[in-house]
C-alpha cells in the first residue's frame, strides 16, 4: 500500500508531468509564466485545488451517481477554486492581480477535472491524495521552470533579482505570447529526448 502511494505521488513528477507528458493545462502554462513567481503561484493554487478535490471526490465516489458525476466534479472543483481565490485576495493580493482570470479558470482546467474523472472517482482517499499532490507538484515545477527561462532571458532576472547586470539587453520576445510557445516547444523537445 505504501509503495503504491509513493508511486502515485512520484508519477506526477516525471512520468505524467502535466504540460510535458500529459500535454494538459497549456493555457495557464503559456499565459502566466512570464516570471517564476507567477508560475509558482499558479502551480500552488492548482495543487491546492487538485489535492482537495481529489480527496473529496474519492470520499464521495460511492455516493455520486455516474450520470451526474461530471457536474458533481465541477461543483467540488469550483468550491475549492473559490477558496483559493478568496485566500489569494486576502493574503497575496499583488499575485492575485497578476494571475487575474486564470485563477477562476482552474475550475475548467483539464488537469483537475481529468484527475477527478480518471483517478479519484475510482480510487480510495490516500492514493487520490498522493495522485493530486504529485500531479500538482509536477505542474508547479513545470510552471516554475518555464517561468524561470522566460524571466531570465526576457528580463535578465530571477524572482526579480538582476542576474546579468545592467548591460544585459533583454530578449523581449521571451516574455511575449510567441516566446511562451517557443519556450514550451523547446522544453517539450528536451523532455522527449530525455525520455528516450
Amino acid at each position: 500500500m505504501a509503495k503504491s502511494i509513493v508511486q502515485e505521488f512520484t508519477k506526477g513528477l516525471w512520468d505524467e508531468i502535466p504540460p510535458f507528458r500529459l500535454v494538459l493545462g497549456l493555457c495557464p502554462t503559456l499565459a502566466v509564466t512570464k516570471t517564476v513567481e507567477n508560475g509558482i503561484g499558479m502551480g500552488l493554487a492548482t495543487t491546492f485545488v487538485l489535492v482537495c478535490s481529489n480527496i473529496l471526490v474519492s470520499a464521495l465516489r460511492n455516493m455520486i451517481p455516474s450520470k451526474v458525476r461530471i457536474a458533481c466534479f465541477i461543483v467540488v472543483i469550483a468550491t475549492f477554486v473559490t477558496v483559493v481565490e478568496l485566500l489569494m485576495q486576502a493574503y497575496t493580493y499583488p499575485l492575485f492581480l497578476k494571475l487575474g482570470i486564470f485563477i477562476p479558470l482552474i475550475v475548467v482546467n483539464c488537469i483537475v477535472l481529468g484527475r477527478a474523472e480518471a483517478f479519484a472517482f475510482k480510487n480510495p482517499i490516500a492514493p487520490s491524495l498522493a495522485d493530486g499532490l504529485g500531479i500538482g507538484v509536477g505542474f508547479t515545477i513545470a510552471l516554475a521552470a518555464l517561468g524561470a527561462i522566460r524571466e531570465l532571458f526576457g528580463a535578465g532576472t530571477i524572482l526579480g533579482i538582476n542576474v546579468f547586470g545592467p548591460s544585459f539587453q533583454p530578449f523581449n520576445f521571451m516574455v511575449e505570447a510567441p516566446g511562451a510557445f517557443v519556450c514550451l516547444g523547446l522544453m517539450l523537445a528536451v523532455m522527449n529526448l530525455a525520455k528516450k
